[in-house]
């Protein structure tokens, strides 16, 4: 097993100043290595998954070090007490969005999307609902009557919400949408109703989608997808 030295240093290694430039843009802090999405793949890859390290490498404070332990840490093994200590230090959408999926496949998902979603603080919030948006198509997490809940709650609020929950609140609606028609007509008059949602993205090419767009785009490609495997399956079937 590789130990904390060791991974720290393969990161140091792999940090390159114009992605510090890059990631500052996105909202992370110093300090950082700069490493690329590709080479934390690389690193983290024969890491598999390793509690113990993600431990560790969440806190050296480094930013890189903390994308990576979302990635290596064991969802099952997250409690709530280890989730809010880990949310203290979220200062970005980056890892706000990190830990939300992370925790998103935790046993406690629910209880911490229900403690954080009407949080007046711009990351718990943000995490509370990015665990909506991993979570909206499981009937075991949602049912359709709370959710059709959130996207009344989302319609009432989501103007008056900091910035990134805005984005957030978004996400949500589009994965609710996705749970079934009925839910889907619900979502896309709701989204008519709240207009093109603002969010600041800074100096950087992200965008807020529209809802009912990104909606129809994502039923058509699984629509393909699932086509797709459909042929290969018959394929093999005549073999």
């Amino acid at each position: 097993m590789a130990t904390l030295q060791e991974v720290m240093a393969q990161l140091e290694a792999a940090g390159t100043a114009q992605n510090r430039k890059v990631y500052t843009r996105h909202g992370a802090a110093e300090p950082m290595f700069g490493v690329s999405y590709k080479e934390l793949g690389r690193i983290g890859k024969p890491l598999r998954t390793d509690h113990d390290l993600a431990a560790k490498l969440w806190e050296s404070g480094y930013h890189d070090a903390r994308v990576l332990a979302l990635r290596v840490a064991d969802a099952s093994a997250m409690t709530k007490t280890l989730a809010r200590r880990w949310l203290r230090d979220v200062d970005n959408y980056v890892l706000a969005e990190g830990l939300g999926g992370l925790l998103s496949q935790s046993p406690v998902a629910r209880d911490l999307s229900d403690d954080w979603r009407d949080s007046p603080s711009e990351w718990p919030a943000s995490v509370g609902w990015f665990i909506v948006t991993c979570t909206a198509e499981q009937a075991d997490v949602w049912s359709a009557p709370e959710l059709r809940d959130l996207v009344g709650q989302i319609e009432a609020e989501i103007a008056d919400r900091p910035n990134r929950v805005r984005h957030e609140m978004n996400g949500a609606l589009i994965a609710i949408a996705l749970r079934d028609g009925n839910l889907r007509r619900s979502v896309v008059a709701a989204a008519e109703r709240i207009g093109r949602v603002q969010v600041d993205h800074g100096q950087t090419g992200c965008k807020t989608p529209d809802v009912a767009p990104y909606v129809e785009r994502t039923l058509a490609h699984r629509a393909t997808m699932a086509a797709r495997q459909a042929d290969k399956a018959k394929a093999r079937s005549k073999r």
